[in-house]
């Protein structure tokens, strides 16, 4: 008899205890995983409040610390965000209003300008050599000055053109964009006595009169920049990766690499004009006409005997050199 009455004393126990531990533990465990679960799926405002013994509590206030400073973070993180969308819009906002800006007040200059040109060369025409030397300078200044301010013009209209006349891509073999560079600069080749050699070039994505222009820049400045001896041009094509990588080398005077990132600044020229012509737009032209193609470009700062410029577009899948 004591036995059974022992055994059902043990038995109570057992159920005493395993409902005081399913109370005090097991369920705000269990409260725990659920607040814990609403959190790590997304229900960040869902507050962690736990009841139990001592130490569940605890457990449940360090993860509600945790919660709200991740919800601190996140926040700190929007605010940032919607600041740099901020920037990044008012520096869009820019730089469509600088670009309609120097379309406009080149397009506007064009005219006036055309009528200074004409009456200055008209002046020089029938007066030269009728009054003194030195106003027959003057008039030569004159006349230098109308044509490489026309030259300018000329170039930031193109330059501000650049992604504002293009509705559509289409598939452009940069052989061909090559080629087509190459008969516009004959002249100058055949002057220089240049030799350019033009390796496979792939097709890409792109506007086809932007990327010969890119060509006719790059090609024209490396037969153009050449201190002695004939220009010795190689232009070439390689995948990397998701893009293909363009090179244009050649054997003229070099790019100091401190130099590498001004020679992209529009009419910023590292050189007087008596030594080489031009307005000191070519690269910057060439760096907006890649970015406008999803492309990166470059000077190759390890490059010896010349200078190289390399240049990235998104490549075409299954797309390879021809």
């Amino acid at each position: 008899m004591a036995l059974i009455i022992g055994l059902a004393l043990l038995v109570a126990a057992g159920f005493a205890l395993e409902r005081s531990l399913r109370t005090w533990v097991l369920e705000p465990l269990a409260g725990l995983g659920a607040s814990v679960r609403r959190v790590a799926e997304g229900e960040l405002d869902h507050s962690v409040a736990v009841e139990g013994p001592p130490e569940i509590r605890g457990l449940g206030s360090d993860v509600e610390a945790m919660r709200l400073r991740i919800v601190s973070e996140l926040d700190r993180v929007a605010a940032a965000r919607a600041d740099l969308d901020d920037r990044n819009r008012d520096l869009q906002r820019s730089n469509e209003e600088l670009e309609q800006f120097a379309y406009v007040a080149s397009h506007d200059l064009q005219e006036p300008l055309r009528k200074v040109t004409s009456f200055v060369q008209l002046l020089q025409l029938r007066y030269e050599h009728q009054l003194d030397p030195r106003a027959d300078e003057y008039i030569g200044f004159a006349v230098d000055g109308a044509r490489r301010m026309q030259a300018l013009i000329d170039d930031l209209l193109t330059f501000s053109r650049v992604g504002r006349t293009t509705d559509t891509f289409t598939t452009v073999a940069m052989g061909e964009c090559a080629a087509a560079a190459l008969a516009s600069l004959s002249d100058l080749v055949g002057e220089t006595g240049a030799t350019v050699r033009v390796g496979p070039l792939p097709a890409v994505r792109g506007d086809r009169v932007l990327l010969t222009s890119l060509w006719q820049n790059l090609i024209g400045n490396a037969v153009k920049f050449v201190d002695v001896g004939p220009p010795e041009v190689e232009v070439d094509a390689r995948r990397d990766g998701a893009s293909w990588r363009f090179a244009v080398s050649d054997n003229g005077i070099g790019i100091e690499p401190r130099h590498a990132d001004r020679v992209f600044v529009i009419f910023r020229r590292l050189h007087g004009r008596d030594a080489y012509g031009g307005t000191g737009i070519g690269l910057a032209l060439c760096r907006k006409i890649v970015e406008f193609h999803g492309g990166t470009i470059w000077v190759d700062r390890g490059y010896r005997g010349g200078a190289r410029l390399c240049f990235t577009l998104p490549a075409i899948a299954g797309e390879d050199v021809r």
